[in-house]
């Protein structure tokens, strides 16, 4: 089956996971696709697998009180935050196929998607080792935080392009107290169109992962940003290709 993406609009945090894992067992079970996942978040802060909780510099009572939820996740990584005007990426890729032997080669080519598109929108993303994510020299303006299991990832990348950046300041983010986080609507100086920031990063993913075409399910179908995004992408039949 070709490789596939899938617009989910804007949707909360859990049954996006949830919907993550499902795609990945099926694809390991060879019934299903690599598939990339494509939104925005409600505004949640996700603690990553090595965490630490004091990251966190509100209580999650505030939190709550604010609209933010609080979820801990099965990514790598430590605590960042996603939300409205931010790019999540979630691929879904089988790492036992040819073009993509190992764990750092994926991370690498996720992270030369996400500089590519910057470049797009005049901006030169960098990397920063030891450190993860995109950077504008201090600023980090995408995180990436990815999970493999039995050679299939899931989680992934979160660019921000026009994200409230007030929301960082209630987390340490990534653990790194020294950073500042931007956005391409900041380093620009105005709001960007989140469909040309989309679609500039599939094509610039494909390019990377050596793809001939990614094909959109979902095109068009209100169902799958907003009422059913489980089953109308899980469920070929009541997908539009």
């Amino acid at each position: 089956m070709p490789a596939r993406w899938a617009w989910l609009g804007r949707v909360p945090f859990a049954p996006t996971a949830a919907l993550q894992e499902q795609l990945r067992d099926q694809l390991l079970a060879g019934t299903g696709a690599e598939t990339l996942l494509l939104l925005e978040h409600h505004p949640v802060i996700t603690l990553g697998r090595s965490a630490v909780d004091q990251h966190v510099l509100v209580a999650a009572g505030e939190l709550e009180r604010r609209g933010v939820e609080l979820h801990r996740a099965s990514r790598g990584g430590d605590v960042t935050f996603h939300g409205p005007g931010q790019l999540v990426v979630y691929p879904i890729l089988d790492l036992r196929s040819k073009l993509r032997k190992d764990v750092h080669r994926y991370v690498r080519n996720l992270e030369l998607s996400a500089i590519r598109t910057l470049n797009d929108f005049g901006l030169t993303g960098t990397r920063r080792p030891p450190f993860t994510g995109i950077w504008i020299g201090d600023k980090k303006i995408a995180a990436i935080g990815v999970a493999v299991r039995r050679c299939i990832t899931f989680h992934g990348l979160a660019l921000n392009v026009n994200t409230e950046l007030e929301y960082f300041k209630r987390i340490i983010p990534c653990g790194l107290a020294w950073a500042d986080v931007t956005s391409m609507a900041k380093e620009v100086g105005t709001a960007q169109s989140m469909e040309l920031v989309r679609d500039r990063f599939l094509h610039n993913f494909a390019e990377a992962f050596d793809y001939s075409h990614l094909e959109r399910i979902g095109a068009g179908a209100s169902r799958i940003e907003n009422r059913h995004p489980l089953s109308s992408i899980l469920n070929p039949r009541s997908a539009v290709f």
